[in-house]
């Protein structure tokens, strides 16, 4: 296994059941839905124990991430190797496509400042969304409106009122949302978006809506102290944010969040492109139309909902798209 060489590689999407969830999912990514029931979620790059992402395909197939990153560590993450000794970190980025057909509960995630709330393994969570599909009902909850104070918040969800404390708006396709880790936040109605977000799983949920879940028949539980000890009650990074042009040929490359967590371009265009970095790993995800990662004289497909991960080894690749395409490449922050 040493000796394996590792060229970009492709994992399969892990499908989750959510209540607030739809079936519009089996129209982002090619893998078929699980055969009945919402699907809130499908993790596409996942290097958690409970849901760890294989390798589809190629000499590694079956393997997982996690994996990976213990037996192929310099080949995987280049210079970034240093930060993760084998066994002890994981892949720290987390990868979804979301489906809110319902509204999802409004929750806050801890920042990495809060360690007396994360349990142990996990982190901070901050993330952002790309709104892929929305419609006039969609609708999307980022922050607080000016001046909401701590006790404010805490008699609006005694009240059920809310949402009538946070700032919203409704999205669509091609909006980019960033939620800096504690951000009140929540969306639904309708509404399909790739996230990004820090690998932890730590979330505090506020207020449900009065959703029971039809699985158990009961209502979910709530976090309340623990997400009113994470709000950040100051003026709020989160929302939309303005994608940045940074070039305009051979295909439009957009900065859409360039945080300490994480850094995503959008590219789109008909024309061959470059993708890949030397020396650290970047990660590919088709958001429309289709193509392929052209590295050493092997080509890779990459169809609407794909992603690939290409190591650290890799370098540069060309991205030549089949007709116009929509990319995200994402990097870790070094």
């Amino acid at each position: 296994m040493s000796e394996t060489p590792l060229d970009p590689l492709r994992f399969e999407p892990i499908y989750q059941y959510r209540l607030w969830g739809g079936r519009r999912l089996a129209d982002v990514l090619a893998a078929p839905l699980p055969a009945d029931g919402p699907i809130g979620e499908a993790w596409i790059l996942s290097d958690r124990e409970d849901y760890p992402s294989r390798v589809a395909d190629g000499p590694l197939e079956g393997r997982t991430i996690g994996q990976l990153m213990n037996q192929f560590p310099e080949q995987l993450l280049g210079r970034l190797a240093p930060r993760f000794h084998s066994g002890l970190h994981r892949f720290p980025l987390l990868l979804k496509f979301l489906d809110a057909r319902e509204i999802l509960s409004v929750q806050v995630h801890p920042p990495d400042a809060h360690a007396e709330l994360i349990p142990a393994g996990e982190t901070g969570k901050t993330e952002a969304w790309v709104v892929l599909e929305a419609g006039t009902k969609s609708l999307i909850y980022a922050g607080l409106k000016p001046g909401v104070t701590e006790a404010d918040l805490r008699l609006a969800v005694t009240n059920g009122e809310v949402a009538d404390r946070l700032a919203s708006f409704t999205p669509k396709p091609g909006d980019a949302v960033f939620i800096p880790a504690g951000t009140v936040h929540a969306l639904g109605g309708g509404v399909v978006v790739f996230e990004v977000q820090q690998n932890s799983d730590v979330t505090f949920r506020l207020y449900d809506w009065n959703h029971v879940d039809a699985k158990t028949g009961k209502p979910r539980d709530l976090q309340i102290d623990q997400a009113l000890a994470c709000v950040d009650f100051g003026e709020s990074a989160g929302g939309l944010v303005a994608p940045v042009a940074e070039r305009t040929t051979p295909v439009l490359r957009e900065s859409l969040f360039h945080c300490e967590q994480f850094w995503v371009w959008r590219l789109w265009g008909d024309s061959p492109f470059t993708v890949g970095a030397a020396g650290a790993p970047r990660v590919l995800v088709c958001i429309e139309g289709a193509g392929q990662v052209e590295h050493g004289g092997a080509a890779y497909a990459a169809g609407k909902g794909d992603v690939l991960l290409l190591p650290a080894v890799t370098g540069a690749c060309t991205f030549r798209p089949r007709g116009a395409v929509k990319v995200l490449e994402i990097a870790i922050p070094e």
